[in-house]
């Protein structure tokens, strides 16, 4: 099983949020989708989300789904106080340049699956 600290550092990942021990946190599965009532119906818990969204309310979804990690994907940024908020919420916001598509077949790369 792949780690969240083995995802950031094979996809070159930016961590939004406070540092933790990512090492320690081992995603379940993953999920992509920019609609919101999609992540809420599909996504699992402990998934790794990708989306290109940035808005706050990412961080509400991914509390309330317990998700190991949002990957914000071509250059979106989230405004500092979905951060703070995420970080309030212990939710990892990562961010890349990259395309979804290309984070998503780098995850599956790395072995992450749905279950």
């Amino acid at each position: 099983m792949t780690t969240l600290q083995n995802i950031i550092d094979q996809l070159g990942l930016i961590v939004l949020t406070e540092g933790r021990d990512f090492s320690q946190v081992t995603p379940a599965s993953g999920y992509a989708s920019d609609l919101l009532s999609c992540v809420m119906a599909g996504a699992q818990k402990r998934s790794v989300w990708v989306t290109l969204q940035a808005h706050a309310n990412i961080v509400a979804i991914a509390a309330l789904l317990d998700l190991s990690a949002i990957i914000i994907t071509e250059g979106a940024m989230p405004d500092a106080a979905s951060i703070a908020r995420a970080n309030e919420e212990g939710i990892n916001l990562l961010s890349t340049q990259k395309q979804t598509f290309t984070v998503v077949g780098r995850l599956w790369e790395l072995g992450l699956r749905t279950e």
